[in-house]
């Protein structure tokens, strides 16, 4: 048994909300929170684009979000959603008849902007689209495209008319007996997305798709999702999110994952606990680290592995891990299996080593939840 297991004490209490289904991916009730991507390339080149959204998913995404911009976009959506291994949402923006487009290609969900999509006549047939193709909605609330008389109303972007916004959509979608949607209200600014979706929490039971927009690059992205991202999720508000980063859709998937991970939510591949190494290292803990980083990208077996560089911590996280490794002295290092020191192993076979011991973890693992089902 993995001793990636979860305490009392690190209990999170998600916000009860009623599920939708977004192809064959559940969202929201009890279904684990979904992570997802958006793709880069010109939808018009569909081999770039298949390839973009393989590439997530090889990584773990769970939906992946695809722009529709123009007619030429909605004739390639189609092939794309043939070939994709994963759901496919069509990101629409102006022209409601690309969302309709959108629907009759296949997409499993259609991602529309209430600040630009148009009137309620439009809406309603986007609506009777999506009922027709049996294809959920995600209202997209940015703070970034609001609607005018709100903007009129408030001044400015603020959480109250990002709420109102997300709430008179709601209606419209449930005046027109519709049900099947999400929603989120992005900022690109942290406080005023948290704020925004604690207000939305509270006055629907509708799934939550959560996401700071326009966070950044990868390290800054990366940072403001965490906070943004991590603080509602621990208090139990997400049941899908999108990590937004000007990098490749692939590293937006890691870091979704590792903030999943951190907060006990979602658990895939391996945890590595790592010290940032000092003068006391036995050995070069930032190169090892990458270098397994990169060796054991294929496991998807949830399961924790302790490089520490020296005894000072060494021995007592690699008694909370499946796999460890400890730096001592004289070139080698200890060897921790399940928590207990097992064997030295030299410095210089130790990356392959700890491979293979990994690799044979997750095996046994995989077996033992084969046999259990």
């Amino acid at each position: 048994m993995s001793l990636n297991h979860v305490r009392p004490w690190r209990d999170i209490y998600r916000r009860k909300s009623r599920q939708i289904m977004v192809g064959n991916v559940p969202v929201g009730g009890d279904a684990p929170i979904a992570v997802q991507t958006m793709t880069n390339t010109l939808t018009t080149d569909v081999a770039a684009t298949v390839a973009q959204v393989q590439a997530a998913a090889e990584a773990g995404a769970d939906i992946v979000r695809v722009s529709v911009p123009d007619a030429e976009s909605s004739k390639a959506l189609k092939e794309i959603v043939r070939e994709s291994p994963v759901p496919i949402v069509a990101d629409i923006h102006f022209h409601y008849k690309r969302g309709i487009e959108a629907a009759e290609a296949g997409a499993a969900c259609l991602r529309i902007n209430p600040g630009n999509i148009g009137d309620e006549k439009r809406v309603k047939e986007v609506i009777k689209a999506a009922r027709d193709h049996d294809c959920s909605i995600r209202i997209g609330v940015n703070a970034g495209s609001l609607e005018k008389h709100l903007l009129e109303k408030y001044a400015e972007p603020c959480p109250e008319a990002m709420v109102e916004s997300g709430l008179e959509h709601i209606r419209i979608l449930e005046d027109n007996d519709f049900h099947n949607f999400k929603i989120s209200v992005k900022a690109s600014d942290v406080f005023l997305s948290a704020a925004a979706y604690q207000g939305i929490a509270e006055a629907t039971d509708a799934p939550i798709h959560l996401g700071i927009t326009e966070a950044g690059g990868l390290v800054s992205g990366t940072i403001k999702s965490a906070i943004g991202l991590g603080n509602l999720l621990w208090m139990g508000i997400g049941d899908t999110i999108r990590v937004s980063l000007s990098a490749d859709p692939v590293e937006e998937v890691k870091v979704g994952f590792e903030i999943l991970k951190s907060l006990g939510l979602r658990h895939r591949g391996v945890n590595i606990i790592s010290c940032p190494s000092c003068a006391r290292q036995g050995f070069d803990v930032i190169k090892t680290v990458e270098a397994l980083e990169h060796r054991l990208e294929h496991i998807k077996t949830p399961m924790s592995l302790s490089i520490i560089g020296c005894v000072v911590n060494g021995p007592g996280e690699a008694l909370m891990t499946d796999v460890g490794f400890t730096g001592g002295g004289a070139g080698s290092g200890m060897v921790y299996l399940a928590g207990k020191a097992s064997h030295k192993m030299s410095n210089d076979q130790m990356i392959d080593h700890i491979v293979e011991e990994v690799e044979k973890k997750a095996a046994e693992l995989d077996a033992a939840a084969e046999a259990a089902e």
